[in-house]
């Protein structure tokens, strides 16, 4: 009877968890779209804008701090709550003030990301609990369905951008009403997933009560060292995903084809549901070669592949190669987030998805920069190459540190 009582809090706790991915996906594909837009209607200058990113990106990197070292000391629960309610105040923030630096801080505290995806704070923490949810054999499966659930919501949340242009059209609100309007769809969503957190039960807590600081004496020094080296090469794996994220990937195919912005626009859209599926496709993979295998021999042909788009004769060419790729390169996604949270105990996973969460967004930092200096001086294949190959150097070390370290349901 407590079994499966258990079991039924699990299956709550996990559709909570996927409810709160899908709407924290719609409203990161939402307000990725429209900030730049809506700060410009409002008169900012690109050089102002650029500092209200930056803010918003600089506060993302200090939640996921917070959620590395402190969340679990002050509930993962009453955490996940809180970065909700922050981002929701920090979003109709945005609608409420106009001087430059209040807004500015508005987005910092609201963690104000553009990236498309809301890869920080709240992530990692749902990422820590999740394993709680399942057993061994279905964790893979299961961070499939949270990672294209929450992929779906960023492309339903890119839809939802265009909703200024129907309460402007439809409603015949004023421009700036009309963004307005969208901001405050946006901080609502968040205070949905806020409501959705404070659902979940006491059992996404850490298991051991009263464990250690994170990362302190908690893991043994060998587990320690396990994560440190994992966090490193996440880090090198998201330097060389800078050179070539998805804004210069179709600056490259708009220079070199000259393509519009409405085949792009198709390219990117096809891109986002193979990439869905791969996330299927990876758990059952793993099921079959593991999971380590499975990052790794699915990561370097798609490497392999973007090497290749510099020599496609035409548009076509490129464009299929370029899904074919999208379709491979990110099956490491589930099947990295379900490896290391089955080699941690469960009351150091926050510290270590927060850990890895940090790696990735120091990498993520340095190579843009790097990339369109590059480009703009001419060498347009030089990011390409340069983001294969720290890719391609990544696996084949990932794959060498990590080959005999076993996840439970391989072992």
């Amino acid at each position: 009877m407590a079994r499966g009582r258990d079991a039924l809090v699990n299956l709550r706790d996990r559709r909570l968890i996927y409810a709160a991915a899908l709407l924290r996906g719609l409203a990161a594909g939402a307000i990725s779209v429209l900030a730049a837009v809506y700060l410009a209607k409002r008169g900012f200058p690109a050089d102002d804008i650029g500092i209200v990113l930056s803010a918003g990106m600089a506060g993302v990197f200090a939640g996921t701090v917070y959620g590395t070292f402190l969340a679990d000391r002050v509930g993962r629960r009453r955490s996940l709550v809180l970065l909700a309610l922050l981002a929701a105040a920090g979003g109709a923030a945005l609608a409420w003030f106009d001087s430059l630096w209040a807004i500015a801080l508005a987005a910092f505290v609201g963690m104000l990301s553009t990236q498309g995806s809301d890869r920080g704070a709240a992530q990692a923490l749902e990422v820590s609990i999740l394993p709680a949810t399942t057993g061994d054999t279905e964790r893979t499966r299961v961070y499939a369905w949270y990672n294209a659930l929450a992929d779906a919501g960023g492309a339903a949340g890119a839809l939802l951008a265009a909703l200024p242009a129907v309460l402007r059209n439809q409603f015949e609100l004023t421009e700036v009403r009309a963004y307005d309007t969208t901001i405050f769809v946006y901080a609502a969503l968040l205070v949905g997933v806020a409501l959705l957190y404070a659902r979940l039960s006491r059992a996404t807590e850490p298991a051991r009560a009263g464990a250690p600081g994170p990362g302190a004496s908690g893991l043994p020094p060998s587990a320690r060292r396990n994560v440190w080296r994992f966090a490193g090469l996440s880090a090198m794996d998201s330097l060389g995903g800078g050179f070539i994220g998805s804004a210069l990937i179709a600056y490259y195919l708009y220079a070199r084809f000259g393509i519009g912005a409405g085949a792009l626009a198709l390219l990117f859209a096809a891109a986002r549901l193979m990439t869905v599926l791969s996330h299927f496709a990876a758990a059952w993979l793993a099921q079959r070669i593991g999971l380590v295998n499975t990052m790794v021999f699915t990561h370097i042909p798609s490497s392999l592949l973007l090497l290749t788009l510099p020599i496609a004769p035409n548009f076509g060419v490129a464009a299929a190669l370029f899904i074919l790729r999208e379709g491979l390169s990110e099956m490491d996604v589930p099947t990295r987030q379900s490896y290391l949270m089955a080699i941690v105990p469960p009351h150091e996973r926050a510290w270590a998805s927060g850990l890895t969460q940090l790696a990735r967004a120091a990498g993520r930092m340095i190579a843009p920069a790097f990339a369109g200096a590059a480009m703009h001086a001419g060498a347009l294949w030089l990011p390409l190459a340069a983001g294969a190959t720290i890719k391609i150097t990544y696996d084949l070390l990932l794959w060498h540190a990590f080959r005999t370290t076993k996840p439970p349901e391989e072992r």
